[in-house]
């Protein structure tokens, strides 16, 4: 049985799209990652998919997906620090990051991030 997990934050151009693309690398065939923006941009970070290159991901055939288009329940569902712009979804577990944005980071800045979320992502997958 594959375990549902979502990552969302609000614009779903930086830090949720890491977590899924880190949850698809690690977890294999055991996990089903998606992510979303409850205010999506439509597009990904250039930057995230610069950074997401570096660990052999490509993240430029993603898009930006709205938690409107996010349907049924998941045995995780992890915000990204977006508080109350983050409304609930189903799950039978629920934790909230708090990472700070790193659309407007600096390059060291932005990796850190990046790493931060990868060490989390795999804490999560160890523990369903």
């Amino acid at each position: 049985m594959k375990h549902r997990v979502l990552f969302v934050c609000v614009e779903n151009s930086n830090r949720s799209q890491m977590a899924e693309a880190f949850a698809r690398m690690h977890g294999g065939g055991d996990v089903e990652a998606s992510s979303a923006g409850s205010k999506p941009s439509g597009r990904i970070n250039p930057k995230a998919v610069r950074f997401m290159a570096e660990r052999g991901y490509d993240l430029a055939s993603h898009s930006s997906t709205s938690l409107a288009d996010i349907s049924g329940e998941f045995d995780a569902v992890i915000t990204m620090g977006c508080g109350d712009d983050c409304p609930w979804v189903p799950a039978k577990r629920r934790e909230d990051w708090a990472l700070p944005d790193p659309r407007d980071m600096e390059d060291d800045g932005y990796r850190a991030v990046r790493d931060d979320i990868e060490a989390r992502v795999k804490a999560l997958l160890g523990s369903l």
